[in-house]
């Protein structure tokens, strides 16, 4: 069953709409989506190594304009929108905490935050919440949001032969694992600070 899961995703990560899927993701993941685009970006520069840093960059690209929307619901819709997705990933009643943490630290959870499995979205509501500098959240979000991403799809360029013979045994751990690695960052929001 996951082998004909795996073809099947690796047949549309060979679509030419794939490069659009994976912006869209990482824009939404940014702002209000619960899934990282990490589930379409390693298909993709598995399925086409030579174009990993390619997707790497529409991933960041994304992301960071997505952060913008995150930013803007914050300092925008917070008492609508943004409480209630504050609320759903956990951090309702920790505004204050987190209103001290980014007068001192802004810039360190930025950062941090954007290279971890938390969701990064709470980084871009709560940034906008608080009005944190705008510039320096766009310059912060692009060198994080990069790191992470051309750190994975340098990986997968380079040992993108090797990961796909593995990948084809193992799908169902690597999906597990990605599954895992995701309620890990919702959890970590929901206990941490």
């Amino acid at each position: 069953m996951f082998k004909k899961l795996y073809l099947w995703t690796l047949s549309l990560a060979e679509s030419r709409h794939a490069p659009f899927a994976l912006g869209l993701v990482a824009f939404a993941e940014s702002s209000f989506f619960p899934i990282p685009p990490d589930t379409i970006l390693v298909p993709m520069s598995i399925a086409r190594p030579n174009r990993a840093l390619l997707y790497a960059l529409i991933c960041t690209i994304g992301s960071v304009t997505g952060g913008l929307l995150g930013y803007a619901i914050g300092a925008l819709l917070f008492d609508t929108v943004g409480k209630w997705l504050i609320s759903v990933y956990g951090y309702g009643d920790r505004v204050e905490q987190m209103r001290l943490l980014y007068a001192h630290w802004g810039w360190a959870v930025i950062l941090i935050k954007g290279l971890t499995p938390i969701p990064f979205k709470i980084v871009t509501i709560t940034s906008g919440l608080l009005a944190y500098s705008l510039p320096l959240f766009i310059l912060l979000s692009i060198v994080t949001r990069a790191a992470r991403f051309f750190f994975v799809a340098a990986l997968l360029h380079r040992f993108g032969g090797t990961i796909h013979v593995l990948l084809e045994k193992y799908f169902g751990v690597f999906l597990a694992g990605l599954a895992a690695i995701t309620v890990l960052g919702f959890w970590i929001v929901g206990h941490m600070l």
